[in-house]
């Protein structure tokens, strides 16, 4: 008997295994951010306030675009295989390009729409 499992099966106990420790370290994350707002509340202070001038949705939007780019240059030598069944090699996989792709391309739109130019 092999003790080698499918591929598949490894994909499921890693994502099972992920996916929680992700979700919990961001509670764990928003915890100790909300238990640092209590203590400086109580001696009266409070949190200094972020300069809010969409330069971070600019940024994100130019790294995840980067990202969705660089993952679809990445994949689409995978259609190579596929070419007769889907149309320019464009399958289900190109949507791990895409998604981060269309995502960063929003979050820069946000930015030039919300940029105010009297600033």
């Amino acid at each position: 008997m092999s003790l080698a499992f499918p591929i598949n099966t490894l994909l499921c106990v890693a994502a099972i295994i992920i996916l929680p420790l992700t979700v919990g370290l961001i509670v764990l994350l928003r915890y100790i951010s909300y238990r640092e707002t209590l203590a400086l509340a109580e001696k009266g202070l409070s949190r200094p306030e972020r300069n809010q001038d969409g330069k971070n949705a600019l940024r994100w939007g130019i790294i995840i675009t980067a990202i969705g780019v660089a993952l679809c240059l990445g994949l689409y030598p995978l259609g190579a295989n596929f070419s007769n069944i889907y149309p320019y090699g464009l399958g289900p996989w190109m949507l791990l390009g895409f998604v981060p792709l269309f995502v960063g391309l929003a979050l820069i739109l946000i930015y030039v729409l919300t940029n105010d130019k009297d600033s």
